[in-house]
């Protein structure tokens, strides 16, 4: 947040967040902070993303709506497919091994 000129004919000036009246001077440089507080806002809401991204069942800040448990689901069927194929190898190795084959 910036300052308030008070009276520019008195070189006075109101800071909100500190209360204060006060004179202007030459030799003070006040440099407002109000980007960089709303990069930091940015950054925040990324940081939350990244940290919810680790649960399975949030959404994601750029997903579309109703995908909360996409990645929830995925790793189900993945896993599925996994057993399935390892299944199917264990299935095939023991029947090379009672010499079927």
């Amino acid at each position: 947040m910036g300052i308030v000129r008070v009276s520019p004919e008195l070189h006075l000036i109101f800071d909100p967040i500190g209360g204060t009246i006060s004179e202007e001077r030459e030799d003070v440089i006040q440099y407002t902070l109000d980007p960089v507080i709303s990069k930091l806002q940015d950054l925040d809401k990324v940081a939350n993303d990244l940290m919810g991204s680790l649960a399975p069942d949030t959404q994601l800040m750029t997903s579309y709506a109703g995908r909360e448990k996409t990645s929830y689901i995925a790793g189900i069927y993945t896993n599925i497919w996994y057993g399935f194929i390892i299944g199917l190898v264990v299935a095939f190795l023991a029947l090379l091994g009672m010499g079927g084959v």
